[in-house]
């Protein structure tokens, strides 16, 4: 019996939640780049792609290098690109990969395209376009964009643009999703058009998010939608509407380790350790602790919450104004927590329990 605490993971609702996107995008004419770091795993992403390989995101490049091992070739590296993190990138770029990298300043583009000609070879790279003040990426309509491109063509390559509509996550409403989804899609294409009309090309058109990814209606002038969340989605996904909480592949399981009755506690052998301390729905309507909780083989346990986490404690009680009594879970009572934020709390495990396999996790930066 596997040790608790640990991740387990339902094939079946990760095949059905890819099948769901891949669907809605293929109806929509554009193609999915799947975001990696959600998984960080060869196994789930060959799931993406019927048992082969294909396009994809990454958020490191210990997750490029990872799934280059495994015959992944064509690799976006989606977080803006610092200097001394090109030698790697030109050592993927040596290996046969089609690694692209992120920038949204002139100094970037100067030691990228600087890099290049030391190398003898050109390296390619989207410039992140900023469609809601949620991070980085330069603003439609800046001069800033075409001084890139200008910068890039001295050694380097634009291969295109790249938007993230990270305001998303806080849509609470079908209508809000939608215009999110085509505030995304505008100021991606409107710097595409400002690049090609000043004479550069301007091939890739990128954007995404779950939340988008789903809600979107209309993607002319975008060539491909990336999203991460969507094979596992969680709390958060599930308090946008984005799933259902009968959608979540991926929950904690733990076990009962004592009791505080004068206190109406239910203690675990899973803290923040192995949950991770994101609390992405407190800022929701309804704000669901450290994670729901339900029965290791069955549904969720009616207002029961993981309310408090120490480093390796978990503490379960009633949401706050429940009139239902906690329930008979004696020591020994195996648990799964589902999870606020599926990408932190894969992240503090290196395996996923999958039936009778083990599913590795790429770790490390």
């Amino acid at each position: 019996m596997t040790e608790t605490p640990y991740l387990l993971l339902d094939e079946d609702k990760v095949r059905r939640n890819i099948a769901r996107l891949r669907s809605h995008l293929d109806a929509l004419g554009t193609p999915l780049r799947p975001h990696v770091k959600t998984a960080k795993s060869v196994d789930v992403a060959k799931l993406l792609f019927d048992g082969g390989t294909g396009p994809i995101t990454v958020s490191t490049l210990r997750e490029a290098e990872a799934f280059a091992d495994a015959g992944f070739t064509d690799i976006v590296y989606a977080v803006g690109i610092a200097p001394a993190k090109l030698d790697r990138v030109l050592a993927l770029r040596q290996r046969g990969v089609d690694l692209v990298v992120l920038l949204d300043s002139v100094a970037q583009a100067t030691a990228v395209a600087e890099a290049s000609r030391a190398a003898g070879t050109a390296i390619p790279a989207l410039v992140e376009v900023d469609c809601d003040g949620h991070r980085g990426g330069v603003l439609p309509g800046s001069p800033e964009v075409v001084a890139i491109a200008e910068e890039l063509a001295d050694g380097a390559r634009l291969r295109g643009v790249l938007a993230h509509a990270g305001e998303s996550y806080f849509c609470y409403t079908r209508e809000a999703l939608v215009a999110a989804a085509e505030a995304e899609r505008a100021a991606a294409v409107r710097v595409a058009e400002d690049l090609r009309a000043a004479g550069h090309d301007c091939p890739v058109v990128s954007i995404g998010s779950t939340p988008t990814a789903h809600a979107v209606t209309d993607l002319t002038g975008v060539t491909e939608v990336r999203a991460g969340n969507f094979v596992f989605f969680d709390l958060v996904m599930a308090g946008l509407g984005v799933c259902s909480l009968e959608d979540l592949a991926l929950s904690v399981v733990v076990t009962v380790i004592g009791h505080r009755p004068e206190k109406g506690w239910i203690m675990t052998d899973g803290g923040w350790m192995a949950t991770s301390r994101d609390r992405g729905t407190a800022r929701q309507p309804v704000d669901q602790g450290y994670g729901l909780v339900a029965a290791l083989d069955g549904g969720i346990y009616p207002d029961l919450l993981m309310t408090d986490a120490s480093q390796e404690h978990g503490t379960l009680s009633m949401r706050a104004g429940s009139d239902r009594p906690l329930p008979d879970l004696p020591v020994g009572t195996r648990v799964r927590v589902l999870p606020n934020h599926a990408c932190a709390t894969a992240a503090q495990h290196d395996s996923y329990q999958v039936g009778a396999s083990t599913w590795r996790r790429v770790n490390g930066w």
